[in-house]
C-alpha cells in the first residue's frame, strides 16, 4: 500500500508539474515567437494585455508630474528619466527608457532620451572619454564623471534594436554607428594600459563585465550586469570578427558565472561578486540587494531567447520557490542563505520574479505572473526603479519584448 501511495503521489506531482510546464517551443531567437505568460497562465486576451501596457506608457509619459510621470520633456527636443528619490538622472534609467521606447515603437521618445544622454552624459574628453557619466542633475550637470557598465550595455542593445526597427538617421541618430562605436570602446578602451587607470568594461582575461572600469571596481563584477542574451546578439552583430568571438565566449562565461554565484538552496545572487562567483564583500553588497533583483530576469530572459543552459530552469524554479515561501509581503533584501535584512517590500522584486516565470516550470510561475498582473502601476517617491522593472517585466512576460534583428533584403 505504501508503495502504491508513493507511486500515486509521484504521479500526482508529475501531473502537477506538467500542467504548469512551458510549451515545448524553440527559443525565441530561433522561432521568432515570444511567450505571452498572461495568456498562458491567466487566460488574458491580447486586448486586455495591450490595454494594460498602454496604460503604463500613458502614466509614465503623461501622468501627474509629482506622483506618476517617469519621462520628462525639456527644451531642445530632449527628455530624461529621473531617479526621483535620489534627485538625479542615471545612465541606468536613461538606457532602460530607451529600451522601453524601442519596444513600444516610440521613436520620438527614444530620440529625445538619447539626445539628452548624448548632450549631457557623454564624455567628450578627459580620462573617461567615450563613456557616459553614470549620474547627472536634472539640468544635465554631471555629478560624477565615472561610468556604470549596465547603462552602457543597455545603450548598445537599445541602439542596435533602434537601427534594425527604424533604420538609421544622421549624426547621433545613426543608431548602428553609435552602437558599434560604444561597443568597441567598451571592449578595447585603454586595453593593456595601466591597470590603475580607466579600463575596458569587460575584463579581457576573465571575459566578464566589470563593476566599473577603473580601480578598484574593475577587479570584480556585478551579477546583474551579466546579460548573456545581449552578448549572444553582439556576437552576431559586432563589426569586428574578433569582437564577435569575444562576445560569444562572454555569453558562455556569464552563464557559468550565474551557476557559480547563485546560492544552491535559495537561488539568490549577491549585488557584487568576484569573477569566480564568490560574493564580493563591500558595504553589504555581498547580499541580495536591489541590483540583484535583475539577476532573476537576466537568467530567465536568456533561457527564453536562446535556451542554451537547462540549469536556468532549475535556477528559476529555485529562486521563485524561495520568494513564494516569503509570502505576499516578501522582504526586499536578504542574505544569500535567505535571512531577511529588511521588513520592506519592493514591487520591482516581484516584477523580476514574474520574468523568472519565462524559465520556471513549477506552480510558482503562475503565482508571480498573477501578482504582476494584479500589481498597481508604481507611483510616488519610489516609482523610478520599481516602475522601470515593472514595465520591463510587463513587456517581457507578455511577449512584447522582442529581438529586433537586421532587416533582410
Amino acid at each position: 500500500m505504501k508503495k502504491l501511495q508513493a507511486a500515486l503521489v509521484g504521479c500526482g506531482l508529475a501531473m502537477s508539474a506538467a500542467l504548469f510546464a512551458a510549451p515545448e517551443n524553440k527559443p525565441a531567437f530561433e522561432s521568432g515567437q515570444y511567450r505571452n505568460l498572461f495568456a498562458e497562465h491567466l487566460g488574458k486576451t491580447k486586448t486586455e494585455v495591450d490595454a494594460k501596457i498602454d496604460a503604463v506608457w500613458q502614466q509614465f509619459t503623461t501622468g501627474d508630474d509629482t506622483t506618476q510621470r517617469l519621462f520628462y520633456s525639456v527644451p531642445g527636443d530632449m527628455m530624461y528619466v529621473p531617479d526621483i528619490n535620489n534627485k538625479d538622472v542615471r545612465s541606468e534609467g536613461m538606457s532602460y527608457g530607451m529600451m522601453l521606447a524601442v519596444q513600444m515603437n516610440q521613436q520620438e521618445v527614444f530620440n529625445q532620451i538619447w539626445k539628452w544622454t548624448k548632450t549631457y552624459m557623454f564624455q567628450r574628453e578627459g580620462k573617461f572619454a567615450g563613456y557616459y557619466a553614470w549620474h547627472c542633475r536634472y539640468d544635465g550637470t554631471q555629478i560624477s564623471a565615472g561610468p556604470a557598465p549596465d547603462g552602457e550595455e543597455w545603450f548598445v542593445m537599445s541602439l542596435f534594436f533602434a537601427a534594425h526597427r527604424w533604420g538609421n538617421g544622421e549624426g547621433i541618430f545613426n543608431y548602428e554607428a553609435e552602437a558599434q562605436t560604444l561597443l568597441r570602446h567598451m571592449l578595447h578602451n585603454n586595453e593593456g594600459g595601466d591597470a590603475s587607470g580607466v579600463t575596458p568594461m569587460f575584463d579581457r582575461k576573465e571575459k566578464q563585465i566589470v563593476f566599473v572600469p577603473h580601480y578598484p571596481g574593475h577587479t570584480f563584477t556585478d551579477p546583474s550586469y551579466h546579460l548573456p542574451a545581449f552578448y549572444e546578439l553582439w556576437a552576431r552583430w559586432a563589426a569586428d570578427p574578433a569582437d564577435r568571438a569575444f562576445m560569444a565566449e562572454a555569453a558562455q562565461i556569464s552563464r557559468k558565472h550565474f551557476r557559480a554565484t547563485a546560492h544552491p538552496v535559495t537561488g539568490l545572487m549577491p549585488d557584487y561578486s568576484e569573477f569566480d562567483g564568490r560574493p564580493h564583500v563591500r558595504r553589504g553588497h555581498e547580499n541580495f540587494l536591489f541590483d540583484a533583483y535583475r539577476t532573476i530576469g537576466n537568467v530567465a530572459l536568456d533561457w527564453a531567447w536562446f535556451g542554451r543552459d537547462p540549469w536556468q530552469v532549475e535556477q528559476s524554479n529555485r529562486v521563485l520557490a524561495f520568494l513564494a515561501a516569503q509570502g505576499p509581503n516578501c522582504p526586499n533584501n536578504f542574505t544569500l542563505d535567505g535571512k531577511p535584512l529588511t521588513k520592506d517590500f519592493s514591487p520591482g522584486l516581484f516584477a523580476m520574479a514574474a520574468v523568472g516565470a519565462l524559465a520556471a516550470d513549477t506552480p510558482e510561475a503562475k503565482l508571480f505572473v498573477q501578482r504582476l498582473w494584479d500589481m498597481p502601476i508604481p507611483s510616488g517617491q519610489e516609482r523610478y526603479y520599481d516602475g522601470l522593472l515593472y514595465f520591463l517585466a510587463l513587456l517581457q512576460t507578455s511577449g512584447r519584448y522582442n529581438i529586433h534583428a537586421p532587416r533582410t533584403p
